[in-house]
């Protein structure tokens, strides 16, 4: 005689589930079925008795049994892979893959759905960043596994998403360095040719270096003095931009005009992007530029590394320093309002030496 405690119904992300201990054993199952009055009365007068009376009949346990043949981590990840790549940009996709083969599989692979623990996680979360990963990368790695969860629950292969019960690593605000003026002149002053319109774009207009790639002399209205923003290249994968408020049209400012001027005589009559690599061909992502070029460009002037990145915080805070309008500024970076831009830059924005609370003085 199996000792079976009433199970309890409980609400997890909008959905029942049902809670009870068998032979002292604590056990959860998902109903897959929405927290409403009609499913709640379902599940008291149809769905908890027949799950009580499969107990007594031993037909539970058979049901049970067969979670010791779940499937392995290693081949259900790709089925998850294959569920969202409708939904990820192709370039997302591939760094998917990527994370599961360099930091996931080695750990987790020949591990079953059902057997990893939470303290699996924490231990795997601490290796990475033994290895030096960042805490924002080991979310980003995380997050394959968590997605993959998800997927297992909603088919009903597992009962429980043990990620829920680990903390993410906690992940400390970007710290902004930007160029100051005389930086970007000594950039320009030490650079020729397409690298050094490739800097000044980037300071210029605080586009991401993706996007920056992914123009064409078709993006460009000389006339209008305006760059239209439609599409990003990363990884080899041409697509849109990181969000819809990054599809943009942005204003040409008269500093970057000769540096745009010089490029067009590089490959204007080609008709084709604007940066282009030794084959004529569009360059295929932005490593090419910053493990190479950009470095020797920041030896030359002494500067220390920073993430070519950084060209866009530059612009920003530059822009908000002079008092440039912030909703103007937002719009350049693609933001999706300047609450976005304000968050990650406002200590920039200068405030006028003034006293303040004056009324207070004859108080004191």
């Amino acid at each position: 005689m199996h000792k079976m405690t009433q199970p309890k119904l409980f609400t997890r992300d909008g959905k029942l589930w049902i809670r009870f201990s068998l032979d002292g054993k604590n056990i959860r199952r998902t109903l897959n079925m929405d927290d409403t009055k009609p499913n709640r009365k379902l599940a008291d007068t149809q769905v908890i008795p027949q799950m009580i009376l499969k107990v007594h009949s031993g037909e539970f346990f058979k049901n049970n049994n067969d979670k010791n043949k779940i499937t392995l981590i290693d081949e259900y990840i790709y089925k998850s892979f294959e569920m969202h790549k409708a939904t990820r940009k192709q370039s997302t996709h591939n760094d998917c893959v990527g994370m599961y083969k360099n930091h996931i599989k080695e750990f987790f692979g020949d591990i079953r759905l059902n057997k990893l623990k939470p303290s699996d996680i924490k231990i795997w979360q601490n290796k990475l960043l033994e290895r030096g990963l960042s805490p924002a990368r080991v979310k980003s790695i995380r997050n394959v596994l968590t997605a993959m969860y998800r997927d297992a629950l909603e088919d009903e292969i597992i009962d429980k998403n043990p990620f829920t019960l680990v903390r993410i690593p906690k992940i400390l605000p970007t710290e902004i360095n930007p160029f100051s003026l005389d930086d970007i002149q000594k950039l320009l002053s030490v650079t020729n040719g397409w690298l050094q319109n490739f800097i000044a774009l980037a300071f210029f207009t605080g586009a991401r270096s993706g996007e920056m790639i992914g123009l064409k002399w078709e993006d460009i209205n000389f006339d209008k003095k305006e760059i239209y923003i439609q599409r990003a290249i990363k990884m080899g994968e041409i697509s849109t931009p990181k969000t819809s408020s990054s599809i943009r049209s942005i204003d040409m400012l008269d500093a970057l005009i000769p540096y745009l001027e010089n490029q067009y005589s590089l490959t204007g009559k080609k008709k084709s992007y604007i940066f282009l690599n030794d084959n004529d061909e569009h360059i295929y992502d932005i490593k090419r530029i910053r493990d190479t070029h950009w470095k020797k460009a920041l030896k030359l002037v002494d500067l220390d590394y920073r993430p070519i990145y950084h060209t866009r915080h530059t612009f920003a805070t530059i822009m908000i320093e002079n008092n440039e309008d912030i909703l103007w500024v937002s719009n350049m970076l693609g933001h999706v309002n300047s609450t976005m831009t304000l968050s990650k830059y406002a200590r920039y924005i200068k405030r006028a030496n003034k006293d303040r609370a004056t009324f207070l003085k004859d108080v004191a």
